[in-house]
């Protein structure tokens, strides 16, 4: 848990909603710039036609290739996005019609990211009549170039931002590219995937392609796959990825999802009745993101693929199994950064604009999470490096808000020509390598780069807040709104308070969090009788519990918990600290 931040008060601005929209929500979503009914509509009628920059030329590959019975091979990420967009292409593909198609993952620590020229080389030996990338592609301009050489086409569906130079594929889906009309930028790979299943569809009815002995399809039965992915990869759920959230969410908590997330959410103890999308970011997504990191990402693709409900649980089960190994690498891995960052005495007046930690025996899979938690508690871009080999390290990047990661990593890189061997990501997250020999280098060039492209106000952590409640606030009703109302999640925030507390009981559970009774502050100054149980996770146990204090400040989520079939009032706790006046 990071310190207690500078509290910032969100202002609603003015809306045009209707009276059914519950007032406590037309101020939520105003402060998020919703403004009126439509924008909270999610029926599937809400999204955009697929009109994406390649489109065609990507559908008339696809369909042709269908139609021939030519051979398909998908290439993913080994992220839970790639999954995710593996596994709908799969069974998209099938479903419209392809008797050949296959997936290939790269191993990340044997291949790396994209469709290189080894993967490719890989990928010739199934003898693939079409490459087609999901979650990946944009950058791979030597890996595509490979391909051609060896007379395979490749169809690049992709959502990362493009470089200066885009590959020679026979056709690219990606909303972002220049010259993209689509509307929606912030698509995750998986859904960039679904939309061109869409636009697929519509392709093959025009050709007459399905009839009584080939039924078209209900892609609608991808999204709870769309919708884990979307959120995993913590895009900005804008409309579109709101849409797509919401429809998958809708069909899990009615029990019509893949098996493989069923067994996902019997390991992660979640009831799928009551998930929301937070839930698929802190429950659903590590297990699958676990395989990619620790293993090979094909185990949890195998997860979802399967149609077997008891296969489905023994895969979830060993995903399960790779998360907490996981978990306690990167806990082993923080405890050494922290240990590093304690040495170097860092505050106000020392602390770098951009963060850099490398060890030696860090695990390549993790130092992504890790980059995230410095990041959290110093409110600083970190980058975290782990060895490739004998030559090369590899950094894992995470930002704050206010400075884009790609971008400042693409003007490091023509500023220091040589520096970067490979860098992209989006402008929260990026992944880079670089020669051992200049890490110190770049760690200047870096921090240099985030001095100057940040303010003194975007380097201090804030945290926006939607105001105190009240003891009357703190029901189930007014939890259970909040719930629904959603789903919350990257530039939708899920609404926040902050508050004065009586610390009734406090106690560790789980090792590393700590459980709470707390009473609530009245508008008169005085603590209210009403108690309620709240929960801060991954705390600093050097720190709490404290049974010197009484009262805390906190930054909190109103939350319900269902326990034994009892539903209560939970306060999600972000971040605490002891009352000081």
């Amino acid at each position: 848990m990071a310190d207690f931040p500078d509290i910032i008060l969100r202002t609603p601005a003015v809306t045009e909603f209707s009276a059914t929209v519950p007032l406590l929500l037309q101020k939520l979503y105003g402060a998020r710039g919703v403004l009126r009914d439509s924008d909270i509509e999610t029926g599937l009628e809400q999204l955009p036609k697929p009109d994406m920059k390649g489109m065609t030329a990507a559908c008339a590959l696809l369909a042709d290739a269908i139609q021939n019975q030519k051979r398909l091979l998908i290439v993913g990420d080994f992220d839970c996005d790639g999954a995710t967009s593996t596994t709908v292409g799969l069974l998209g593909l099938r479903a419209l019609g392809a008797v050949h198609v296959d997936y290939l993952v790269p191993n990340r620590f044997e291949y790396g990211y994209g469709l290189t020229p080894e993967i490719v080389a890989v990928a010739a030996d199934r003898k693939p009549d079409l490459i087609i990338t999901v979650d990946n592609g944009i950058s791979s301009i030597e890996g595509v170039a490979a391909a051609a050489k060896l007379g395979i086409p490749v169809l690049v569906t992709d959502h990362h931002l493009p470089g200066d130079s885009l590959p020679a594929a026979a056709a690219i889906v990606n909303p972002n590219q220049h010259g993209c009309p689509f509307p929606a930028k912030s698509l995750a790979g998986v859904g960039v995937m679904f939309y061109v299943l869409l636009a697929l569809r519509s392709e093959l009815r025009e050709r007459a392609w399905f009839s009584d002995a080939r039924i078209e399809p209900n892609l609608a039965e991808l999204l709870d796959l769309v919708a884990l992915g979307t959120v995993a990869d913590v895009v900005p759920l804008e409309q579109t990825n709101r849409v797509l959230v919401t429809q998958g969410l809708r069909r899990i908590r009615a029990g019509r999802c893949r098996p493989g997330i069923r067994a996902l959410l019997r390991v992660a103890g979640k009831e799928a009745s009551r998930l929301v999308a937070a839930d698929m970011g802190f429950a659903l997504g590590p297990r699958l993101n676990a395989a990619g990191r620790l293993d090979d990402i094909s185990l949890g693709i195998r997860c979802l693929l399967t149609d077997d409900e008891d296969v489905a649980l023994s895969l979830a089960a060993e995903l399960d199994d790779l998360n907490r190994e996981r978990r306690a690498i990167e806990q082993s891995m923080k405890d050494d950064a922290m240990k590093v960052l304690a040495h170097l005495q860092l505050d106000a007046s020392n602390i770098p604009n951009g963060i850099c930690l490398y060890d030696p025996t860090w695990h390549q899979g993790v130092v992504g999470i890790l980059a995230s938690r410095i990041k959290d508690r110093y409110h600083r871009p970190v980058i975290a490096f782990a060895d490739a080999d004998d030559h090369e390290m590899k950094g894992s990047a995470r930002s704050i808000p206010g400075l884009h990661l790609r971008d400042a990593l693409d003007l490091l890189a023509k500023r220091n020509p040589g520096l970067l061997n490979k860098f992209g990501g989006h402008a929260m997250a990026a992944g880079l390598s670089l020669a051992k020999a200049d890490y110190s280098r770049f760690e200047a060039a870096f921090d240099a780069i985030v001095a100057e492209l940040t303010s003194e106000e975007q380097l201090i952590a804030a945290v926006y807040s939607d105001g105190e409640l009240q003891p009357e606030d703190f029901s189930i009703e007014r939890a259970e709104l909040l719930r629904s109302a959603g789903p919350w999640g990257q530039n939708f925030p899920e609404p926040k308070f902050h508050g004065r507390f009586r610390l009734v009981q406090q106690r560790i559970v789980g090792q590393r969090h700590l459980k709470m009774v707390l009473a609530p502050l009245s508008e008169n100054g005085d603590f209210s009788q009403q108690i309620i149980d709240a929960i801060a996770f991954n705390i600093d146990t050097a720190v709490w519990p404290n049974e010197q204090v009484d009262e805390i400040d906190v930054v909190y989520k109103l939350d319900s918990n269902l326990f034994r079939e009892r539903l209560s009032v939970q306060l999600l706790v972000d971040h605490l600290q002891a009352a000081t006046d």
